[in-house]
C-alpha cells in the first residue's frame, strides 16, 4: 500500500518543489482526498520519504530551500485530507479558510527564521551550532571566513570531518582541535587564542546544557581591542616612569654635582701620583648617570614640540650623514628612497626630537646587523611615500629580527635586550611620535629583520 502510495505522491511532490506549479498543488488536493483512510502521521512518514530520495544528491542549502517549498505541498494535501474526513456544507470556504490560516503560519514562520538567519549571517563574530550528535547544524558567513572554508562544505560535518577538511590549513587544524581539546577537557566558557596572522580571537562557548543538547561557539577578532588596551597599558606604564623619573632626578642629580666637582678638585692630585686613569672613569662614569637621569626626564614628559614645517626628505638626509661613518665602519649600506607625486612631503615636526626618534631607530638597526656580522653585508633601507594625509617613514634593516615576546615588550620602558642599554630610548621614541599625532608600527622576522613604519601628518 505505502509503494503504491508513493508512486503517485512522489511525482506530484516533484513537480511542485522542482516547478511551483499550480496543477501540482491540485494533485496534492487530490491525493488528501484519495488517501481518506490513513492516519496523518503516516502522510507525514510518506512525505519525508519521499523529500529524502529528492535531496539525496542536492547540496545542503538547496535541501533546505525545497524542504521549505514542500511544505505549501504538505498543507495542501493535510487539509484536504481533514476535510475529507469531516464533510460539510461549507467544505470549500473551510477548506479556502483552513489552507490560508496554514499558508499566514508558515509565511510568519520562514519571515522571522529568516530574519534571525540574517543576522546571525552578518554578525562579526563567526557562529557555529552543533547539535547534541555533534554535528554542525549551523555556520554563518564570518566563521566560515576565518575558517576560509566553502560555508556549504562545513555544513553537517562533526570535529573530525572539519578537522580532515582538504581545504582548512595546518595552522587552523591546529587552532581547532587545541580548542577542541579544551572544551571537552576544561569545560571553560571563554578562551583567547591568536592565530597565525598574529590576530587575536576571543572564543565563546555555550555548551549544552543552557541549549537543550546543542553546543554553540562564538568567535570575535579582538585584534583592536587589544591594540587599544596595550596602548593604555603603554601609557600608564609611562605615566609610572614619570612618577618615578621626577621624584628620583632632585635627589640624585644634586649629590652627582658635589661628587663631579670635588673629583675635578683631586685632578691635580691624581694625576701627580700617576692615577689620572681613575680621574677619567670617575668623571665617565658620573657623566653616564646623568646621561639615563636626563633619558628618566625625557621618556616622562618630553618637552613640547617646537614644530616648524620641514621637507621629510630633508630630515632623512641629515640623519644619514650622521650615521655615514658609524654604518661604514660596521660594514653597512645606507639607501635613500622616495616614492612621492611630484610636491614635496612636508610635516610639521620639532627637528630635534624627530631627528632623535630617527638617530635612536638606525641605531638600533646598526646594533642588530652588527650582531649577524659576517654572514650577509649589512642593509639599513629609510623609505618616504605619501599615505593619504600621513607621511610614512619606512625604517628597514636585514639584521637579526625579533621574536614574538619581544615586539610585545619593545616600547616597555626599562625593557632592553643589550647589556649597556637603559631601555628608554625606544619609550622615547614612542612618546615623541604621539606628541606629534603620529603612529609607530614594527614588523619583524627572526633572521630577516625589522622594519619600522612611522606615519606623521602631513602639514597643512
Amino acid at each position: 500500500m505505502q509503494a503504491i502510495q508513493k508512486n503517485y505522491y512522489f511525482p506530484a511532490l516533484a513537480g511542485y518543489i522542482r516547478h511551483g506549479k499550480e496543477s501540482s498543488l491540485q494533485q496534492a488536493r487530490m491525493i488528501g482526498k484519495q488517501l481518506q483512510g490513513a492516519d496523518p502521521e503516516d502522510l507525514i512518514a510518506l512525505h519525508e520519504e519521499c523529500m529524502r530520495t529528492l535531496i539525496a544528491n542536492v547540496e545542503t542549502e538547496e535541501a533546505l530551500k525545497l524542504y521549505n517549498r514542500s511544505v505549501y505541498f504538505l498543507i495542501e494535501v493535510m487539509v484536504a485530507h481533514r476535510l475529507h474526513r469531516e464533510p460539510g456544507e461549507q467544505m470549500d470556504q473551510k477548506f479556502s479558510e483552513m489552507r490560508e490560516m496554514l499558508y499566514r503560519s508558515n509565511r510568519s514562520f520562514e519571515m522571522v527564521k529568516s530574519k534571525y538567519e540574517n543576522i546571525l549571517q552578518h554578525m562579526d563574530s563567526g557562529i557555529a551550532l552543533f547539535d547534541s550528535d555533534g554535528i554542525l547544524s549551523f555556520v554563518n558567513l564570518q566563521m566560515a571566513r576565518l575558517l576560509d572554508v566553502p560555508r556549504r562544505t562545513l555544513i553537517g560535518c562533526n570535529f573530525t570531518e572539519i578537522l580532515s577538511h582538504k581545504k582548512l590549513d595546518r595552522s587552523k587544524r591546529r587552532l581547532i582541535l587545541k580548542l577542541y581539546k579544551e572544551i571537552h577537557q576544561r569545560h571553560n566558557t571563554y578562551y583567547e587564542i591568536q592565530d597565525r596572522e598574529g590576530r587575536h580571537l576571543l572564543v565563546t562557548v555555550t555548551y549544552g546544557d543552557e541549549l537543550e543538547g546543542d553546543l554553540l561557539i562564538s568567535v570575535k577578532d579582538v585584534s583592536e581591542y587589544k591594540k587599544i588596551e596595550q596602548t593604555a597599558l603603554q601609557n600608564d606604564k609611562l605615566a609610572i616612569l614619570g612618577r618615578i623619573s621626577a621624584g628620583i632626578a632632585h635627589e640624585i642629580r644634586n649629590p652627582l654635582t658635589s661628587i663631579r666637582g670635588f673629583i675635578q678638585l683631586l685632578k691635580p692630585y691624581l694625576f701627580q701620583v700617576g692615577k689620572e686613569e681613575y680621574f677619567r672613569i670617575i668623571l665617565a662614569e658620573i657623566d653616564r648617570a646623568n646621561d639615563i637621569i636626563y633619558e628618566f626626564l625625557n621618556s616622562s614628559k618630553p618637552s613640547a614640540p617646537m614644530k616648524q614645517i620641514i621637507p621629510i626628505n630633508e630630515l632623512i638626509k641629515e640623519v644619514a650623514l650622521l650615521t655615514e661613518s658609524e654604518a661604514l665602519m660596521r660594514n653597512c649600506q645606507i639607501n635613500l628612497e622616495s616614492y612621492s607625486s611630484e610636491k614635496e612631503l612636508k610635516v610639521s615636526v620639532d627637528v630635534k626630537q624627530m631627528k632623535q626618534v630617527i638617530l635612536n631607530i638606525v641605531k638600533n638597526a646598526l646594533d642588530a646587523i652588527e650582531e649577524v656580522r659576517g654572514e650577509r653585508r649589512g642593509l639599513i633601507d629609510l623609505i618616504t611615500r605619501e599615505d593619504g594625509r600621513y607621511v610614512e617613514l619606512t625604517i628597514r634593516d636585514n639584521g637579526k629580527g625579533m621574536d614574538r615576546s619581544t615586539l610585545n615588550r619593545l616600547f616597555d620602558p626599562f625593557f632592553t635586550t643589550k647589556q649597556s642599554g637603559t631601555g628608554l630610548g625606544l619609550s622615547v621614541s614612542y612618546r615623541i611620535i604621539r606628541n606629534h599625532n603620529g603612529t609607530v608600527r614594527v614588523n619583524s622576522e627572526i633572521d630577516a629583520g625589522t622594519s619600522f613604519i612611522i606615519y606623521l601628518p602631513l602639514a597643512e
